[in-house]
């Protein structure tokens, strides 16, 4: 069983920045992979970045260059650094966890909202 624990999110003017963060209740540098996904109204979840546990990246297009995904094992956190804000970013934004033995399972937080808007 793994928690996650999102905090970050808010309202923010076009070409701004946020920083999300997710806290785990386990020590991360167990788990597979950790990641962010998004989600808008009236649109599927889509990936947006995760980092294995080997700290291999995989970015989305839509935001590469724009956002930045980082751990901390010390504190059992991963990051979204999120630079540029564009108004397609507004999203909820899940913080996801994956654990491997078998079968690959999927934890996720409760999401917390970003908004890009003047």
């Amino acid at each position: 069983q793994v928690q996650l624990v999102e905090s970050g999110g808010g309202l923010v003017q076009p070409g701004g920045s946020l920083r999300l963060s997710c806290a785990a209740s386990r020590n991360i540098a167990s788990l597979y992979a950790m990641g962010w996904y998004r989600q808008a109204p009236g649109k599927k979840r889509e990936l947006v970045a995760t980092v294995t546990s080997g700290s291999n990246t995989n970015i989305a297009d839509s935001v590469k260059g724009r956002f930045t995904i980082s751990t901390d094992n010390a504190k059992d956190t991963v990051y979204l650094q999120m630079n540029n804000l564009k108004p397609e970013d507004t999203a909820v934004y899940y913080c996801n966890a994956k654990t491997r033995t078998a079968l690959i399972i999927n934890y996720w937080g409760q999401g917390t909202q970003v908004t890009v808007s003047s």
